[in-house]
């Protein structure tokens, strides 16, 4: 059998070099995140302190690019437990100073870290007493000599071909904002329950979505007597839909499952047979307060596509049952 060919060895020249120049970006630009890694020094500790003992709110600014990634690294940082917004420092100096009161801190973004529309906006969180963190390039710069943080940016040269338009330093100011907000999340504490509490929309709030909202409840649940006659349990399969029928001894608890596998393997003399014959036993479940994300992944990991919800305990008794096409309809599985 030939070899595989490298998706370039396939391409037309000018396509392959092309995709040379973007292998090159990319290249440049990790090189740089792994140049900013080894940067890291004990400021970096003393911004995380800083934030972890803010009583206030964190005020991210920045124009241009930087400013997209401040608005960025406030979003972050609001969503992991720390509350943050962006204040544009064009709009602050017309007004929007006012959202900055003592109490705050203040991050701000500037690769070059001269940018004049942020004095106004440095120069009145000096006056109110703000800790200021500096993330920029330049130690000599408008924004590190008000930097009560500074922290400083490897200085490497841009991906542009002209080496002017911003891509490498924005990587960097947004690998440094997410390593901020990451260390300060960790630092809390925040776990996944107080993820939950933040994110309760969109994919990350299906995601963090408890089993016992999306679980069939009562008369929808497919459970029969251990005694049950299979001729009953296969009407009880049916009825229901899910290919599986839970198998309850007189307490209620939950001591097998029957399957569409089961049936097969006993299809010549079934009827008759009690349900506890061809159960298969100690079957697996999850509890209602189970994140969706992890019985999603018990399914998949089983290779099953039902299973019960009981109860945490020794003696699990089925309240509801999940399905993987739940899931489907959440666009998670």
């Amino acid at each position: 059998m030939k070899p595989a060919k490298r998706p370039d060895q396939v391409l037309s020249p000018i396509a392959a070099d092309v995709v040379a120049f973007g292998r090159q970006v990319v290249a440049t630009e990790a090189d740089a995140l792994v140049s900013l890694a080894t940067a890291l020094d004990e400021h970096f500790a003393t911004a995380v302190d800083l934030v972890l003992s803010l009583h206030g709110r964190l005020i991210c600014t920045g124009i241009g690019k930087s400013g997209h990634v401040a608005r960025k690294a406030a979003a972050t940082f609001a969503s992991t437990g720390s509350p943050a917004f962006f204040v544009h420092p064009a709009e602050a100096a017309h007004g929007d100073l006012g959202m900055v009161t003592a109490g705050d801190a203040l991050i701000a973004f500037s690769n070059s870290g001269a940018t004049a529309e942020l004095q106004p906006l440095l120069m009145h969180a000096a006056k109110l007493g703000m800790p200021i963190i500096g993330i920029a390039a330049n130690s000599d710069s408008l924004v590190m000599r008000h930097a009560s943080v500074p922290l400083l940016l490897p200085k490497v040269d841009e991906a542009c071909p002209a080496n002017l338009a911003p891509t490498t330093s924005t990587s960097m100011m947004m690998a440094l904002g997410d390593a901020l907000a990451m260390t300060v999340m960790r630092e809390r504490g925040v776990s996944r329950a107080g993820f939950e509490e933040l994110h309760p929309g969109g994919a990350i709030g299906r995601q963090l979505m408890r089993v016992a909202a999306v679980m069939h409840r009562e008369d929808s649940i497919p459970i029969v007597r251990a005694d049950a006659l299979m001729r009953d349990v296969i009407v009880t399969m049916t009825t229901c839909s899910f290919g599986i029928a839970g198998v309850v001894n007189f307490e209620g608890t939950l001591i097998g499952v029957i399957t569409d596998g089961d049936l097969r393997r006993h299809i010549s003399n079934i009827l008759d047979m009690p349900a506890h014959e061809v159960m298969t036993p100690n079957p697996i479940w999850c509890g209602p307060g189970w994140l969706i994300e992890d019985a999603l992944a018990l399914l998949n990991r089983q290779k099953i596509t039902a299973m019960f919800v009981a109860e945490d305990g020794p003696s699990p008794k089925p309240i509801g049952i999940v399905h993987v096409h739940d899931f489907l309809r959440l666009g998670l599985a």
